[in-house]
């Protein structure tokens, strides 16, 4: 959800979530907006220029003198890494002039610029004010990114880019059918986080099966230290360790069914078994007090604090926690703690998939330059350099050779390697926005988490959520095919 992501202010980190996206009070009203502005915005704007000649160093044929207008997400990844990566452009193209502009207000920034027909030629589309992807893929304001995917990689012009990429990123940027709409630059490994030398000071390791972790954070609650903590104000957090639970409960279908809008997805019994394994977290005391009333950086200062052992959260926070991790502090990931030995997948079964989303609107008026960007962003040397600068891996399959990775960055590599093909990859995050923000994360999970709901409770309430989105003719549907 770095979909895909996070902030330098305290308000709503990254989706990516992938991806993470709207906050609870921010996509309702503006994405409707958006929605009706998206489909008023067919008037206006200035015509494309005029493609360049195609060669082996211009496949996509740019064109050598229009200018570049590019805008940035400044969160948790910050913009440096693009502003890299934007002098290799003007170094292959200089009488190209390019614009980089960086904001935490990417939709209130960008809405009157869709709406006029002058949209920039690449987007981060990315934080608390992004814009639902799904609108945007149904409403026709993306380019398809076909020709960069079918474009020769810069490191080895013998492998066409989509050859370069991560396991599912390519998948996650299709919505129906061939096309691919949007890239997801960097690679995000979401999970239960930890600091390894907070669990040494407790003479323990971290727990794979569920007795396991109630005991540790037994044990942990005696020292006055809480077992979790977690993002309270934007909860949706909670199933970056909640759904690969309920996927290494009941198998993968679960998470496929409860995608794919099914009837009664939502009362599977993998869901209730991990539902009721959460809740007993909250009634157990093993929740610290007052999360229910912390942003995502209050939370992650909390846990860099030691005051917690565990948060869900994805690859983004080693760089958003910096400023308050202890040097010391050792910090890992790990794929969420079984249920029993009665699990379906085995443990080491976590969720990983391409965050930090990239478009090209289908008005740009380069997106010939839009793509080409994106290119060099694919290539060895950016990925390395993404890599050094944010500390998470990106969507370029390798990048890490020669690199001295963090403990964090070394534990998502080992977390992928153990999994071996038990990755999930949820896509409520990117197909139903609303859905999995507001209703199911904040109305749902986190309610129950706060104990205001009884997981049964839940599972009815969200089921319902799930059933009036699957009758809304007004929401485009997806399924995993």
């Amino acid at each position: 959800m770095g979909s895909t992501s996070g902030h330098k202010n305290e308000g709503l980190g990254r989706r990516d979530v992938i991806k993470r996206s709207a906050a609870l009070g921010l996509i309702t009203i503006p994405t409707m907006s958006f929605l009706s502005a998206c489909a008023s915005s067919d008037d206006g704007g200035d015509k494309q220029v005029e493609k360049g000649k195609t060669s082996a160093k211009n496949p996509l044929g740019v064109n050598e003198t229009a200018a570049l207008d590019v805008v940035i997400f400044d969160g948790g990844f910050g913009q440096q890494y693009a502003i890299d990566a934007e002098k290799k452009y003007t170094a292959a193209f200089p009488k190209a002039k390019v614009k980089h502009s960086a904001t935490q207000k990417i939709q209130s920034q960008l809405q009157p610029r869709f709406n006029g027909g002058t949209p920039p030629d690449l987007i981060d589309n990315s934080g608390a004010e992004q814009m639902d992807m799904g609108v945007l893929v149904d409403k026709k304001q993306l380019m398809d990114l076909t020709a960069l995917m079918d474009a020769p990689s810069i490191d080895d012009p013998s492998k066409k880019v989509r050859d370069t990429l991560r396991p599912g990123v390519l998948e996650m940027g299709q919505f129906e059918g061939d096309p691919v709409w949007i890239m997801y630059y960097a690679y995000t490994v979401y999970g239960v986080w930890y600091s390894q030398t907070n669990l040494e000071k407790l003479d323990a390791e971290y727990p794979e099966d569920w007795d396991a972790m109630l005991a540790l954070c037994a044990k942990a609650k005696k020292q006055g230290i809480a077992g979790w903590t977690y993002p309270g104000k934007y909860p949706y957090y909670l199933p970056f360790s909640l759904y690969p639970f309920i996927a290494k409960i009941g198998g993968r279908e679960v998470l496929d069914k409860i995608d794919n809008l099914e009837p009664n997805a939502w009362k599977d019994p993998a869901v209730k078994a991990a539902f009721e394994a959460y809740y007993e977290l909250q009634q157990k005391g093993y929740i610290l007090k007052g999360t229910p009333g912390l942003t995502h950086i209050q939370s992650q200062t909390e846990w860099t604090k030691g005051k917690a052992l565990f948060i869900p959260n994805g690859s983004w926070v080693e760089n958003e926690a910096a400023p308050t991790t202890p040097k010391d502090f050792k910090m890992m990931v790990s794929a969420p703690s079984g249920l029993d030995s009665s699990d379906k997948l085995p443990f080491g079964t976590i969720w990983a998939s391409g965050g930090e989303p990239f478009v090209v609107p289908a008005k740009a008026k380069n997106p010939q330059g839009g793509m080409e960007q994106l290119r060099i962003m694919l290539s060895e040397e950016s990925s390395k350099n993404f890599t050094k600068q944010v500390k998470s891996l990106s969507a370029f399959n390798g990048g890490t050779d020669g690199l001295t990775l963090s403990t964090a960055m070394q534990a998502g590599v080992d977390a992928l390697k153990k999994a071996g093909d038990n990755v999930v990859n949820p896509r409520l995050q990117d197909w139903y926005v609303k859905l999995q923000k507001e209703q199911i994360g904040t109305a749902g999970i986190g309610e129950m988490m706060a104990g205001r709901l009884t997981p049964a409770e839940a599972i009815k309430k969200i089921q319902g959520y799930a059933d009036a989105a699957a009758k809304d003719s007004s929401v485009k549907k997806y399924k995993h095919q």
